[in-house]
This record gives C-alpha cells, sequence and structure tokens, in this order.
C-alpha cells in the first residue's frame, strides 16, 4: 500500500483504516465505534515530547511518554454516548440491533472517555457551550478559542437578497432539518436546503407537500457563495457545539434565525441574527414572521464585521498564544 500523503508528510494511521478499506466497512464506519478506543492507543507516540490533537471522538486518548505534553482542541465529547444518545439512537433514529449494540458499549465508552481525559495535559474547548459540556462529563477545566471560517472560499462582495431563505447542513438527525422543513411548509415561504445525509430520504418526503422547498444536494464553493449573498436569511435549527455555516453567511452580509443555545450564542449578536427559545417548529415559525418584519434593521456590514473576528489569523494567533503560556521554554532535548 503505498504512503498516505497530506500537505507534503506522512500520515500514518492506524489499524481501522485497513478495515475501512473493505466494501463492509466502508459506509458503515459507525459499526466500528467500540474498536476507536483500542485503535488510537495503539499508535506507537513514544517518540514525541510535544503532541496537538484535534478531538471529537477519541483522538484524546493517545498515550504518550513520561514527560510528554498533550494539548487537545476538543470539537465535543462524544455526544452520542452522553446527552444527544437519544438523538442518535432513539425511537426510529436506528434499528433494533444497532441501538442494543449501542446501550450495550455506552456505559463501557462513558468510563474510558472520562478516564482517557487523565494523559491530557491542557484542554482547549471550540465554544462556551463545549466548554460546559467538558466541565459536566470530564470534570476538567478548559480554554475556550474558537474555530474560523474561511474567507477565501467567497468573492468579497454583497448583493440584493432575494425571495428565499437558506440551510447549508449535513443530514443527520439532531439537525433538525425536519423541523425547518414543515416551518417553512406552513409559513408558505420559500426554503433552499444544500447537503446531504443520512436523512435525506425522510427529509424529501417530509417536503413533498412543500413545492417551496428546494432540495439542491452538493454545491461548488462558488454557488454556495451566491446562495449566501442571495438569501434573505441563513436558518439553523440544530443544537450545535460551535457551527461554521452561520459564520459564512455571516461573513457574506447574511443574517441568522438559528436555535438559542449551543455555540451560536458565542457568534450570532442581535445585530446579526434573530434567536428562537424552543427547538420546535412554533417557535421556529415566530422567529421567522420576526425576520419578515425586522429583516430590513440587519446591515451586511455589521454581519460581515462579525464574522471576521472568527478567521484563520484570529485562530493562529490565540492558539499560539495558549501554547506559549503553557509550554515550557526548552522541550526535553531528544535522547
Amino acid at each position: 500500500m503505498s504512503p498516505r500523503i497530506l500537505n507534503g508528510r506522512r500520515v500514518y494511521t492506524s489499524y481501522l483504516q485497513h478495515l475501512m478499506e473493505m466494501p463492509r466497512f466502508a459506509k458503515g464506519y459507525r459499526s466500528l465505534l467500540p474498536l476507536f478506543p483500542h485503535a488510537i492507543e495503539s499508535l506507537d507516540l513514544s517518540s514525541y515530547d510535544l503532541i496537538l490533537s484535534n478531538t471529537h471522538c477519541v483522538a484524546k486518548g493517545v498515550r504518550k511518554k513520561p514527560g510528554a505534553i498533550h494539548v487537545a482542541y476538543v470539537s465535543t465529547p462524544m455526544r452520542y454516548i452522553w446527552d444527544m444518545f437519544g438523538e442518535y439512537f432513539g425511537r426510529g433514529k436506528t434499528g433494533f440491533l444497532t441501538t442494543l449494540a449501542a446501550k450495550l458499549v455506552r456505559k463501557p465508552l462513558q468510563r474510558w472517555d472520562v478516564r482517557s481525559t487523565a494523559g491530557v495535559d491542557h484542554l482547549i474547548a471550540n465554544s462556551r457551550f463545549v466548554q460546559e459540556r467538558i466541565t459536566k462529563f470530564w470534570g476538567r477545566e478548559s480554554t475556550v478559542i474558537h474555530p474560523f471560517v474561511e474567507p477565501a472560499k467567497f468573492e468579497n462582495r454583497f448583493e440584493a437578497p432575494k425571495d428565499f431563505y437558506l440551510i447549508v447542513s449535513a443530514f443527520a438527525p439532531y439537525k433538525r432539518i425536519d423541523q425547518a422543513v414543515e416551518a417553512f411548509r406552513r409559513l408558505d415561504l420559500p426554503l433552499v436546503v444544500i447537503g446531504k445525509g443520512q436523512d435525506e430520504a425522510k427529509l424529501k418526503r417530509l417536503a413533498a407537500g412543500a413545492p417551496k422547498v428546494r432540495f439542491l444536494g452538493g454545491v461548488s464553493d462558488e454557488a454556495l457563495g451566491e446562495f449566501y449573498r442571495k438569501a434573505k436569511a441563513f436558518v439553523f435549527p440544530g443544537l450545535e457545539d460551535f457551527g461554521i455555516t452561520p459564520l459564512e453567511a455571516m461573513y457574506n452580509g447574511r443574517p441568522v434565525i438559528a436555535y438559542g443555545k449551543g455555540g451560536l450564542l458565542d457568534t450570532v449578536t442581535e445585530s446579526t441574527g434573530i434567536f428562537y427559545p424552543e427547538q420546535t417548529v412554533e417557535s421556529l415559525m415566530e422567529a421567522v414572521r420576526m425576520m419578515e418584519a425586522r429583516l430590513g434593521t440587519f446591515r451586511t456590514e455589521d454581519a460581515r464585521a462579525r464574522a471576521e473576528g472568527f478567521t484563520r489569523e484570529v485562530f493562529r494567533r490565540k492558539y499560539a498564544e495558549f501554547l506559549t503560556g503553557v509550554l515550557p521554554k526548552e522541550l526535553p532535548a531528544k535522547n
């Protein structure tokens, strides 16, 4: 097998990579979840003095040599074994055997998830919401450094909005695209939905009685930027750890309608969007009506300015400052 190369550097993978290349597991990687902890612990990092991990599942569980320093950037503790188990494995979400298997491995994975943080010296959360979850589930303190939007993907201009609202999302159950489809069906307002995922067939069936709801699948970055610029507003009905797409919408000058919990509380403000208090169709409908009445009060310049506070340059500066503050002046010399 030829070595994998990323940005000119060789990539070393666990044994799960070989399983993923088998047709049986190519689309069903979730069935390998019980093996994830062992796979990450099997990686040999004994020659490294500094480990920087980016984790939403098990990457923080790598083993290190005595004296090495591990800094973990945390997108979230595993949602599907903690507070959002029902969103992934509740009634009607998966088959009986999958749900049964998930229930059997949930407690062991929770114990491993907590235990594996002992090898992490410093935790970075990607939002205040994730910071709270780290404290709740792991009993650890963390520092917040937000992710970034990529302005280079989009043209540096604004356009007059057209008569449609926009969603850009993976079609996973916890994203609650179903609530948005139902809300816009009842309101009889145009909604464009860009994305793909496991709930696609279900969502399209739900939209069968909503002729103004359009599913476009995946689109190019150029087309995506055009949809962002021309939308009345961006709709985000899910409970998200951070949420990049609302920032992309704001960078393109558009206001956001969002469920008022989660990572978006760090990014969307009163001058750049509207929050609704309950994750229900009715609450979302009321927020859309409010946006219809207030659309002219949101300025494209305010949305862009807010998004520009979350760029790659800002992230790099804050991350470098954090590392400077926690690392020793000199790392141990190699033997």
